[in-house]
């Protein structure tokens, strides 16, 4: 307890020092400061300059304080890929002799309700692994501190055993957009139609199969319902992975054994290395600290980030220009949203996930976030594609000079799909053919109608300011610094097409209006 009133002593001295007349605080650079971005799939830390923006300054100390209490709880502590900088190794592997594996697994076997087994298979994949896939499994490691405390959540919602979470593991390598060649997308990999039936729906924005909150809860209510069909764990993995059917012909195969071990022969090739790839994956992250194998670096914790809901559609740009998020932090956190952007629909509930010291920042200028966007989408020439679901069908009628590949090109799908929707066994076309077809965007502009060639814009002429971009800068915050002028103005006058074009020390003209 003294503890915790030392910490909102210092706070509020801190923030007693900071105050101005009006509920605004100009945040000056602090060397400490911490920012998330994403290299690859996972995220960093970075020091970053600081943003001028309203804060509430009790919200924000309420957050801090909860913050703090979590760091220190046992949660954190217990977390096991939570890791020093200093324990950060990397050595030569040293030899697991069989005898050593055969006791580790029975270990495992005693604290789960898997069939964990010795056999030869299986030591030679954990080995594998090791030898070869040691680097990976740190990379895991680390994406885990962010996706395992979810993961459990809902495991323990639905009585599963928590070592499931690893089938993540094995399914996507902790890849959200992760994308299989037969079309299994997501975490946990789910078919179109397997996702449709767990309540995954895919529109032109949004795939929910890359959500990953959702798309857990979708795979704890398919693993729920394979369990209560088999009755044994692994046998519910196999099913997973190959579909009920296939597991239920290897035990007829098998003359009725339902043992996994007993059966293997008869599953697909897939599946048979599917569950000692799940128990390898369990045993190097059960003994990870054995092997020497360590988180390569800190990333974002699942309790450090928090959900808004959103009012209306939101560009990943355009929370990029009033908040400087960075894009890369917002698409790690928000997978699903396919073409960064956040669709408004009427009776859809769509969130927007952020670290937890963004999250109030948005809150507190919400509206003045709102009215941006909406100015810039009334200055944007060409709309926004349209909101569909992709249980839409269209009925598509072939035109001179049409082929598969064209076609299939403009509504986002592959020609398979299209010849396979259309029971074609070749990829010959003839004018006026109906072809049915389950698009993934829509054509903005139709084929019949020319396009409208874009007309050059004309700098203005006379005075202009220069002004040097620093650290920290958005093109939403240095229009602010001058009169009438907008985003889309700086744009413009200084051929900027991409928010990432805009660097530090980079000279922007700012004509006088």
């Amino acid at each position: 307890m003294n503890k915790l009133l030392n910490i909102v002593f210092l706070l509020v001295v801190s923030f007693g020092f900071s105050q101005t007349e009006a509920d605004t605080l100009k945040l000056q650079k602090v060397e400490d400061t911490k920012e998330l971005f994403s290299t690859s799939d996972t995220l960093f830390i970075k020091k970053s300059d600081s943003l001028t923006l309203k804060i509430h300054k009790e919200a924000t100390l309420i957050d801090s304080l909860w913050l703090n209490e979590l760091i220190k709880s046992p949660l954190y502590d217990t977390i096991q890929y939570v890791l020093r900088d200093d324990e950060i190794l990397v050595t030569d592997l040293e030899e697991l002799p069989t005898e050593l594996l055969k006791e580790r697994l029975k270990v495992l076997d005693s604290k789960t309700p898997f069939h964990i087994e010795y056999n030869k298979n299986l030591e030679q994949v954990i080995k594998t692994y090791l030898k070869r896939r040691k680097s990976s499994f740190s990379s895991l490691m680390e994406k885990a501190r962010y996706y395992f405390p979810m993961f459990e959540e809902q495991l323990d919602k639905y009585d599963i055993p928590l070592e499931m979470k690893y089938l993540a593991i094995v399914e996507s390598a902790l890849k959200p957009r992760a994308r299989s060649r037969v079309g299994a997308t997501g975490l946990w990999q789910f078919m179109y139609q397997t996702g449709k039936q767990f309540d995954l729906n895919v529109s032109s924005y949004v795939d929910e199969r890359s959500d990953p909150y959702r798309a857990t809860e979708a795979a704890c209510k398919y693993l729920s319902s394979l369990y209560k069909i088999f009755g044994d764990w692994d046998l519910a993995l196999a099913a997973y992975n190959s579909g009920p059917g296939n597991v239920s012909k290897a035990i007829r195969r098998s003359g009725g054994n339902k043992n996994y071990w007993n059966i293997r022969h008869n599953l697909p090739r897939e599946t048979a290395g599917y569950v000692p790839a799940f128990y390898a994956t369990m045993y190097i992250f059960e003994y990870a600290n054995e092997h020497n194998i360590k988180a390569k670096e800190s990333t974002l914790m699942y309790f450090e980030t928090d959900t808004v809901q959103v009012k209306r559609q939101l560009t990943f740009e355009q929370i990029y220009e009033t908040l400087n998020i960075d894009i890369e932090v917002l698409q790690y956190l928000n997978p699903q949203y396919k073409l960064d952007i956040i669709p408004y629909i009427k009776g859809k509930n769509y969130t927007l996930s952020l670290p937890v010291k963004d999250v109030g920042n948005f809150v507190s200028n919400e509206q003045q976030i709102y009215a941006y966007a909406a100015a810039e989408e009334a200055k944007r020439e060409k709309p926004l594609p349209k909101y569909f679901e992709m249980n839409d069908r269209i009925r598509y009628r072939v035109k001179s000079g049409d082929f598969l590949g064209k076609i299939a090109e403009r509504y986002g799908v592959s020609v398979s799909k299209i010849k396979r929707w259309n029971n074609m066994r070749s990829t010959r076309l003839r004018i006026g053919q109906r072809l049915t077809i389950y698009p993934r965007k829509l054509n903005i502009v139709s084929t019949s109608k020319k396009i409208k060639k874009t007309t050059k814009k004309v700098l203005p002429k006379g005075a202009f300011n220069t002004y040097i971009v620093k650290s920290g800068d958005s093109l939403w915050l240095i229009a602010q610094n001058f009169t009438n002028v907008s985003v889309q103005d700086i744009k413009d006058w200084n051929n900027i097409w991409s928010v990432k074009s805009l660097k530090p020390g980079t000279k922007l003209k700012i004509f006088k209006k």
